[in-house]
């Protein structure tokens, strides 16, 4: 596989004409000056919007593409998550259209295509394109088309024909084909996150876009894998792209930033037993996203921990697109400290399909459009400490991109993923789930993709289960309490919140910003039987020897209130000084005998 690459690298470096070739050389071998965005050439107030953002200087990936897009090249990026793919593009792609609106001011057209596969990822491309654009007055405009709105509140946003237009293939398609949107004026194409646009299905819909675009444009393919499906949007719409593959010694030379990767190999009801002394004790410091396979274990794992007074929010893609968004804003802002979501694309993708029928290829292709979301690609999840594979992924791909949610912008983060051996799967059913079945396997992949690929090593995370052990009941008593009943009733009680909080989202985000802080999305959901004693862990429970290091010792802790009321303080006050009642010794039985 490794020669594949470099034979596909040297192919690429063919391709590229004499300009694209030595700039791509100089991009391979790292000069002595090291390059700044004042040395691109960029326009002032699109460097003082840069200096704004505190990007003090250009990842590796924006180094090499900027320069080349400047210069009107086709470029094909791949690199890994959170390296600065979206700034990559966006940034010469705002020159551009800068320097085409000085030149021609008279003439209004939409000049650029952002195509990406999620709402998620469209909203969170359109934030980045506005905080680049302040200094800029109304030269340069961008809207996002992706979100589900009525077709007459689209038409009046593509009506003011912006500059740059954000959405997902399918919904350009539709304005392309009522006419909302003119493809004449368009000259530049982006494909943000190109190997999962096309796993979503996406395929007919961008051929049909290819088809109306005019002949002469600039594409950016950006990815974080070169697969066979990128390698067939090359040829759609690149003619002699300048291919980056971005080399992992290279990485790790620009940024410093580093995953440590762990693993537990424990039993279904382990997993749950070890969440608990994790997140109870504080074993993890930081923000932490915890990813499971399902929906309804989802559910459960929250439900589960609000057992012991853990709090946590959900994403899924069961939520509205507005409380979606409105999550991961609230967990960037460090609102929460624990997310528990699925990635339900990349589930998807590797889920096996027939192939020898078209009715088994558009049931695919359906599934896969409806769902539009996936929390392990695209989403920039900010400062989180770990990633916690509650649930192993199906494949060493989605693996990849789960931990890539942290160790992103030069920071150090840690991935920790729970094993189920084969012969320890099924030993406990209600905890049970059918794709750790093959965990062992999957596991033997991942290892030999994460060491090939990105040199790293995956390590195990050691226990002292004698000690967890003594948690064991008070976890059986949590999981008890979390029926199926409990999962369906949660997940239908956190639905409705949600569909309530969506609506009044979109009339905040418009009339009063202000108010969004008051939806918090990690409210309980409850069990079907609370247990409010095992929100506190005895003092006996905790180990021996970390036991200063985790509680702070109070010392005797009296059940009566420390301060008094006023009120009875000074009634009591009052009783002291009070004289003595005179006592009828005929009443008190204590008589003294009198003696003559």
């Amino acid at each position: 596989m490794g020669s594949k690459r470099k034979s596909s690298e040297a192919t690429a470096s063919n391709t590229v004409s004499a300009p694209a070739a030595s700039a791509a050389a100089s991009a391979e071998t790292q000069s002595s000056e090291k390059m700044t965005f004042d040395s691109m050439g960029l326009d002032q107030r699109l460097i003082q919007a840069i200096a704004r953002l505190q990007f003090a200087e250009p990842t590796l990936v924006q180094e090499k593409a900027i320069p080349l897009a400047l210069e009107g090249k086709d470029i094909l990026a791949r690199a890994k998550t959170g390296s600065g793919k979206t700034a990559a593009y966006v940034i010469p792609l705002i020159e551009s259209i800068i320097r085409i609106k000085e030149s021609k001011p008279d003439e209004k057209a939409v000049r650029a295509l952002i195509l990406v596969p999620t709402r998620e990822l469209a909203d969170q491309c359109l934030r980045l394109i506005n905080n680049l654009l302040p200094f800029t007055g109304k030269l340069v405009r961008a809207v996002n088309i992706a979100q589900n709105v009525a077709e007459p509140i689209q038409r009046s946003l593509l009506a003011e024909i912006p500059d740059i237009v954000v959405s997902t293939p399918s919904r350009v398609l539709s304005n392309l084909n009522n006419s909302n949107l003119s493809a004449k004026g368009i000259t530049h194409v982006v494909i943000d996150e190109a190997d999962l646009i096309m796993s979503y299905g996406y395929e007919d819909d961008l051929q049909a876009i290819q088809k109306q675009l005019p002949k002469t444009l600039q594409v950016f393919l950006m990815s974080a894998t070169l697969t066979a499906d990128v390698n067939n949007l090359k040829g759609m719409f690149c003619r002699n792209p300048a291919i980056l593959t971005l080399h992992e010694e290279e990485a790790a030379d620009a940024d410093s930033g580093k995953v440590d990767q762990f693993i537990v190999k424990c039993s279904e009801f382990d997993k749950f037993l070890l969440a608990y002394v994790i997140f109870k004790l504080d074993l993890i410091k930081g923000k932490t996203i915890a990813f499971v396979n399902d929906i309804d274990r989802c559910y459960r794992l929250k439900l589960f921990l609000e057992q012991f007074g853990i709090r946590s929010c959900v994403l899924n893609s069961d939520l509205p697109i507005n409380s979606r968004l409105h999550v991961v804003d609230q967990f960037n802002k460090n609102i929460y400290s624990l997310l528990i979501a699925t990635d339900d694309a990349d589930q998807l993708a590797a889920e096996e399909v027939p192939d020898d029928t078209n009715a088994s290829k558009k049931s695919k292709k359906r599934k896969l459009k409806d769902s539009e979301y996936g929390a392990s690609r695209g989403i920039d999840f900010k400062n989180v400490s770990c990633v916690l594979n509650f649930d192993l992924p199906t494949t060493a791909r989605a693996y990849t991109h789960r931990i890539g949610r942290t160790g992103r912008a030069g920071n150090s983060g840690m991935a920790l993923s729970f094993v189920v051996p084969s012969d320890k799967w099924g030993t406990h059913k209600a905890s049970s789930l059918e794709s750790a079945k093959k965990d062992e396997r999957i596991l033997r992949r991942i290892e030999k993709e994460q060491q090939k690929y990105h040199g790293a090593e995956i390590k195990p995370y050691v226990f002292d289960m004698k000690q967890v052990d003594a948690f064991k009941y008070r976890t059986e008593d949590a999981f008890r309490a979390v029926t199926k009943t409990a999962i369906r009733e949660a997940r239908m009680k956190e639905l409705k919140q949600e569909i309530l909080a969506s609506e009044k989202l979109k009339k905040a985000f418009q009339e009063n910003p202000e108010e969004l802080e008051q939806l918090r999305h990690d409210r309980e959901l409850h069990a079907v039987r609370v247990q409010s004693h095992l929100k506190h862990v005895p003092d006996y429970l905790l180990p021996e020897a970390g036991r200063k290091s985790l509680v702070k010792d109070l010392g005797f802790v009296s059940m009566r209130k420390g301060s008094e009321n006023r009120i009875r303080k000074a009634r009591a006050l009052h009783r002291a000084r009070a004289k003595p009642k005179r006592v009828d010794p005929l009443k008190s039985f204590k008589a003294k005998k009198v003696t003559k």
